[in-house]
């Protein structure tokens, strides 16, 4: 189980019970920090070592993917190792990458700064290892996240629902009263499958209009506001009665 993010500054109670969103759930790899080139750059490195190719194409069907189905997937194409092998290697070649440049995703941070200054709760929902999330969390100057899901501390990953329920269940809230930041297909599906209110932020991958989620092209200028704008329309949107076709 995720624990919480040590010195993390106390929660307002008022802001949970008399403000929507209740929380925010942040993805991490494209969309909090743009890891993504360094994530393509390491399965190109892995499977030329066993004489395979890997092409952008092929990397790109793996973004928002949990690391264990990413693993199978480079398996096939030729890495003879075990799939924790494969994790392990991919995770510190992409650190050491990070170690030398740490690529923030634009708006990212702003915003991230703007609702821990207004005491909105927050967590880390990647399907990222936990070594690599607690890298990122420390990297920023801030106490950003009251709590951290990872990858290696669930059964299901995205687009599966599981990490972003545990998300709002350690939080102590509810996973419709959140919004959640997203940039790939699997992750809003996950997002969206838990109830919350999914905002997709487009990136390395292609996001589709009128999905069941709000698509934008940056984070650059999103305010606490906004998210309270979008968190009420969503609602207002999910207590409209069905309709018969």
């Amino acid at each position: 189980m995720a624990d919480p993010v040590p010195d993390a500054p106390p929660v307002d109670s008022s802001v949970v019970t008399e403000l929507l969103p209740a929380a925010v759930l942040w993805d991490m790899d494209g969309t909090l920090v743009d890891t993504e080139p360094y994530w393509f750059r390491s399965q190109v490195a892995l499977v030329e070592s066993y004489g395979g190719t890997w092409t952008k194409a092929e990397g790109d069907t793996l973004i928002g993917s949990g690391l264990w189905h990413s693993s199978r997937v480079l398996q096939q194409h030729g890495v003879e190792l075990g799939e924790d092998e494969i994790i392990d290697v991919l995770t510190t070649q992409v650190l050491e990458q990070c170690a030398d440049h740490l690529p923030w995703r634009p708006g990212a941070r702003e915003l991230l700064s703007e609702l821990r200054r207004e005491g909105v709760p927050t967590a880390l929902v990647t399907m990222s290892i936990r070594r690599m999330a607690d890298f990122m969390v420390d990297a920023i100057d801030f106490p950003a996240f009251d709590v951290i899901v990872a990858g290696d501390e669930v059964e299901h990953s995205k687009p599966h629902p599981e990490a972003y329920l545990r998300g709002a269940e350690l939080l102590g809230v509810s996973a419709p009263d959140c919004v959640a930041i997203e940039d790939s297909v699997p992750g809003l599906a996950s997002a969206m499958a838990s109830g919350a209110v999914a905002l997709g932020v487009e990136h390395a991958a292609p996001l589709a209009d009128d999905a069941g989620y709000v698509r934008r092209t940056t984070l650059v200028g999103t305010t606490l506001a906004d998210l309270r704008e979008l968190h009420a329309a969503g609602r207002r949107l999910r207590e409209q009665p069905a309709t018969d076709s």
